[in-house]
């Protein structure tokens, strides 16, 4: 059962509360003032707390319900507190929700509406911890997973990557190809070297090699070798990039590009460890892990006949999967701060229109963007408006949390009216801060 404490130094208050709320099955605990309040949060077990702004009778200033409200945010900061005032406190009220109050009420109060906003507080409140419970829980197996593993540096906080990140550490020892997929600017790169560091040969070459920047009558060059005279214009030996991974690992991006004759001989270097230069007969013998990469679906250019069946499957003995930025959105901010530095910071507003945005270039992207933002803002601080981002939807986030006309007055009295006054609920309906929606309040002349 949930459990509330009140603070108030009127005991027909609290008898009041106590009634409420237990018909409403909610458990209700009262103290007469804020010593008390103080020693019952430390045992622990209270969800929310209704306090009044005075506590001695000769006092209607409202600075003992200040000063308690301080101690309560500084040793529980995600505990929700009512506030219980007369009408001339609403000054100071209206300026603690800014500081972080949940909600304030007026005495007399209204007993359906404080029952409506401590529900769904309390909910807030469990659908939070419990958010935070999965967070820190999240953390803890990231951290647990970069003491044990070299992670090169990756940023990332979401599900879908750690999946990712950790299915890389685990198969990094096996002597297996890898396949990676995703779209451009995922992260395939970064998954390919957390598998190189902590494979058995992280101490052997490392070679990478653009298959799809390569042109088609060099790529077989490339990757096996040539003799002089092999080509036009091959005047010397040269050495593939299987010969120079040997012993270690090579990363092939863009495998999907490969020429059919390049996959036979790619096939039988899998199979055999054994491949010939371009323009001989002698057949060579290397030792490499591959980890192969590829943005397009692997399956479809089977059916189509650009890649052989058998190639396939010999190098999708693991297959790690990179999710497009968009399927990740916990990923963008953390991302966004690690480009950005610790010299800059994002706004608020800025890290909504992130959010916002689609992303169709992935972590690239995002990269390019801070960049931008960083060369181009003219403070320290990167709003909206630095980031350049296109479309309507970056435009809606800049209004919406600005201090301008929108919403207007029916607007905000629609969500008033339709959360049933609840303050967070109608910041939420409107895409606003509270403490922006107090703002159009003020504006208005209006009331909760």
């Amino acid at each position: 059962m949930p459990r509330i404490l009140v603070v108030d130094d009127n005991a027909a208050v609290c008898t009041a509360l106590e009634i409420l709320f237990d018909l409403h099955g909610i458990e209700v605990e009262s103290v007469d003032g804020p010593p008390a309040a103080l020693s019952r949060l430390e045992r622990g077990g209270i969800d929310l707390v209704i306090q009044d702004m005075n506590f001695s009778r000769d006092t209607t200033s409202g600075e003992e319900g200040v000063a308690l409200f301080g101690e309560l945010r500084r040793r529980q900061p995600d505990l929700p507190i009512i506030l219980l005032t007369a009408w001339t406190h609403l000054e100071t009220a209206v300026e603690l929700v800014k500081q972080g109050a949940a909600d304030y009420l007026a005495k007399p109060w209204d007993d359906a509406k404080l029952v409506v906003t401590v529900r769904n507080l309390l909910a807030l409140g469990s659908a939070t911890r419990t958010a935070r419970r999965m967070t820190d829980a999240r953390r803890e197996a990231r951290d647990r997973l970069a003491r044990e593993f070299d992670l090169c540096g990756i940023v990332y906080a979401s599900d879908a990557m750690h999946e990712a990140v950790t299915l890389a550490t685990r198969v990094a020892h096996a002597d297996v190809p890898v396949l990676i997929t995703g779209p451009n600017g995922a992260g395939k790169e970064k998954i390919a070297d957390i598998v190189q560091a902590n494979s058995s040969v992280r101490s052997g070459p490392y070679v990478k090699v653009n298959v799809g920047a390569l042109p088609a009558d060099l790529l077989e060059a490339e990757l096996f070798g040539a003799e002089p005279g092999a080509y036009t214009g091959a005047q010397r030996t040269r050495i593939g990039r299987f010969e120079a991974a040997d012993g270690g690992t090579l990363f092939m991006d863009e495998l999907g590009t490969l020429s059919a004759e390049g996959q036979v001989k790619l096939l039988r270097v899998l199979q055999t460890g054994e491949f010939q230069r371009l323009g001989s007969s002698e057949t060579r013998r290397v030792r490499v892990r591959v980890i192969s990469a590829t943005n397009a679906d692997p399956q479809h250019l089977i059916r189509t006949g650009r890649f052989r069946e058998d190639l396939y499957y010999r190098l999708n003995v693991i297959e790690i999967r990179v999710p497009a930025l968009a399927e990740r959105p916990d990923d963008i901010v953390p991302l966004a701060h690690a480009f950005l530095g610790p010299r800059a910071e994002l706004t608020a507003n800025a890290e909504e229109a992130l959010l916002a945005h689609g992303w169709p270039g992935n972590v690239r992207e995002l990269a390019n963007c801070i960049q931008r933002a960083r060369l181009l803002a003219r403070s320290e601080r990167i709003d909206v408006a630095d980031l350049g981002l296109p479309g309507r939807r970056a435009a809606e986030v800049a209004t919406a949390t600005d201090d301008g006309e929108q919403p207007d007055r029916t607007a905000v009295e629609t969500a008033l009216a339709n959360s049933g006054g609840v303050i967070a609920r109608a910041a939420a309906e409107l895409r606003l801060s509270r403490q922006a929606l107090y703002r159009r309040m003020e504006k208005f002349g209006l009331k909760a």
